[in-house]
């Protein structure tokens, strides 16, 4: 093997850029040429690569994002998209290639491998840590650290005001980064995606709590509540209830971007190291994850058919917490 590709794929995270520089500063330590496609898939498509040098990824630990960018490409998911992405991969003689993202990113690798004998390996990058194979995502910490410090500065100007405010963080159909940042911000309910909630239930939750002399709550909702979001599950609440005063605040993108906290930063250097290695040992279809404090590659299948999900012992840690 002498030439070798990463791209970013999906949703950015915080710690992509960490993973292009171990994958980059890797491959010319072993004698290969690394090249960069920009904005994912469709960059394969459209021809978008270069090549990148170890100072090409000089100073970029430290950042948020993706310099090689990032982007989400129907095309790709049809062959005729993915015949155009070999043909690129084969005009640039890249023999391996390492994906950065969720696992709609891998769907697409495991097709180009198995259609074109693209040997390909996937790195976990979200902020959702709901990808299986891996007890963490590359993005998750840094994520669920600045959820938290928002729940905390806004908690400060609830009890400043003796108010409820619903505080919406990222996750359609995870609610693992809500129920954790619920549990560190202290937050009065957390309602997310994997288990049904009960508005006229939460109701008696915070007149429980106000009984016992709380005169302001946090409720933390994951953007993907069978209930509908912050804003829906305030009116519901108002109409139902004495609580018609709450107040919605979306963290939305904010918890995508900023610098990388230092786990996820040694995380995604761990694993931009170990895909290299990975390719250049002929392994393909696979994932990096890890597991304990271990480095270990999965099939890249595992991550949608062994989904990470939290243990729901946290929600009784959260309810018992909150009292």
């Amino acid at each position: 093997m002498k030439r070798i590709g990463v791209l970013t794929s999906g949703g950015d995270s915080p710690g992509m850029n960490a993973a292009v520089r171990a994958v980059v500063r890797t491959g010319i330590y072993y004698g290969l040429e690394v090249y960069g496609i920009e904005r994912g898939y469709k960059g394969l498509i459209t021809g978008d690569v270069h090549l990148l040098g170890a100072r090409s990824v000089s100073g970029i630990i430290n950042q948020g994002g993706t310099i090689i960018y990032t982007a989400r490409c129907k095309e790709f998911f049809e062959p005729e998209g993915r015949v155009k992405a070999a043909q690129t991969l084969k005009e640039h003689q890249i023999e391996g290639l390492v994906i950065i993202g969720g696992d709609g990113s891998y769907r697409g690798a495991l097709a180009l491998h198995a259609e074109h004998g693209i040997r390909c390996i996937g790195l976990p990058g979200t902020i959702d840590n709901d990808i299986g194979g891996t007890d963490y995502t590359i993005g998750y910490d840094t994520a669920l650290n600045t959820a938290m410090e928002a729940i905390d500065r806004i908690r400060d100007t609830a009890q400043s005001h003796d108010r409820l405010f619903y505080v919406e963080v990222m996750g359609r159909h995870s609610g693992y980064l809500a129920m954790m940042s619920g549990i560190a911000g202290g937050a009065e309910d957390i309602l997310v995606p994997e288990t049904p909630t009960d508005i006229d239930q939460m109701i008696e939750h915070l007149r429980t709590g106000m009984k016992r002399g709380k005169r302001s709550a946090i409720i933390v909702v994951a953007e993907g509540d069978d209930a509908g979001n912050a804003y829906e599950i305030a009116s519901k609440v108002a109409e139902r209830s004495e609580f018609k005063d709450g107040r919605v605040t979306v963290i939305g993108h904010l918890q995508r971007g900023g610098r990388p906290s230092a786990f996820d930063r040694v995380l995604a250097s761990r694993m931009g190291l170990r895909a290299v290695e990975a390719l250049m040992e002929d392994e393909t279809g696979k994932m990096v994850g890890i597991s304990g404090n271990n480095i270990v590659l999965r099939p890249l299948s595992e991550a949608w058919e062994c989904r990470t999900l939290f243990d729901p012992k946290f929600l009784r840690v959260a309810h018992i917490l909150a009292t």
